[in-house]
């Protein structure tokens, strides 16, 4: 099997090398009490896209500090009882997608709800005012001070719970019966998810990205989705005297940290070739996780699509 990174044997073993603050569940626990003061009404608004038996709407609530968070909501029309739901989350840079490839999940008697990330290229705002750079990316948003409170994912993170919270909120949806799937990006936010609303059933992440920033450090991997910090560095600190106090500030962020918090049912697609996410951040995720959990392995797939990954998952959803 190629080689990319650590052994098989030692990267089911292995939980990571970025730290974790000391204070790491106290800042989520009060990040957690500020998400509670949020409203979860929500506008919908009339898309140009049509299909038979579905209503299509973009649907808009207020995330925390005031910013106006846009998704697609695509759900069946004619709905009896409660019905099961899903929370999608797209890649870095990118958008929630198009309304065809949800259609699967209506179709199936979901509701779907597909989470557009503030500042990136969908419908949502980013108001967040910081010091420093701004230029190169969203991981480094916020991290000059070294004021957890001040990092741009932090408030993205808690949009992603409250993007389930509306989702549970609607009277038609079975709170008890929500999931949530994203890839690289996404599968960082579908992890995020699941450990800050911990009532999510089951996720389904693909190579989850924003995961154990140390060890892509060390493996000279600050490149691609990860150049921001490379940037970062070579500006902010070009001689390497605060690099633990900048990946303690990181910690708050890293997925790795956040995933001893998920309670529901993981079903997570790693591959070992990926040098955008590397198979030792992913798995120092997926080790972490204590509730129920099982994987898919790609030895020869890098961060690529990922061979009956759509398949495999819509039928783990079939569970809820």
């Amino acid at each position: 099997m190629p080689a990319l990174d650590f052994s098989l044997e030692k990267l089911k073993a292995y939980t990571g090398s970025s730290p974790l603050p000391q204070d790491f569940n106290a800042y989520w626990d009060k990040a957690l009490k500020e998400l509670d003061n949020q409203p979860l009404d929500y506008e919908l608004e009339d898309v140009n896209f049509t299909a038979p038996g579905v209503i299509c709407k973009n649907l808009y609530f207020t995330g925390v500090g005031g910013a106006r968070v846009g998704c697609k909501f695509i759900r069946p029309e004619n709905i009896t009882g409660k019905i099961p739901a899903i929370a999608m989350f797209h890649g870095y840079s990118g958008h929630s997608g198009g309304w065809v490839d949800k259609l699967p999940y209506v179709y199936a008697g979901y509701a779907v709800l597909a989470m557009d990330v503030r500042g990136q290229m969908g419908l949502s705002c980013d108001n967040l005012v910081v010091e420093g750079n701004t230029l190169r990316g969203h991981i480094i948003r916020g991290l000059s001070g070294n004021n957890p409170d001040n990092l741009f994912f932090r408030n993205v993170y808690l949009d992603t719970a409250q993007t389930a919270r509306v989702l549970m909120s609607m009277p038609f949806v079975d709170e008890t019966r929500v999931g949530a799937t994203g890839g690289s990006q996404g599968g960082a936010l579908t992890l995020t998810c699941a450990a800050l609303e911990p009532k999510v059933k089951m996720n389904a992440p693909i190579y989850p990205f924003l995961s154990d920033y140390k060890r892509t450090w060390e493996m000279d991997l600050f490149k691609s989705a990860y150049e921001e910090l490379s940037y970062y560095i070579r500006n902010k600190d070009p001689r390497q005297q605060s690099m633990d106090e900048m990946f303690n500030t990181l910690g708050y962020i890293d997925v790795a940290n956040l995933a001893p918090r998920i309670q529901g049912e993981t079903y997570m697609f790693i591959s070992l070739m990926d040098n955008v996410c590397p198979p030792s951040t992913q798995f120092a995720a997926y080790n972490r996780i204590t509730a129920k959990k099982s994987n898919e392995i790609y030895p020869n797939h890098g961060h690529e699509s990922l061979p009956d990954s759509a398949e495999l998952i819509y039928t783990f959803f079939k569970r809820l």
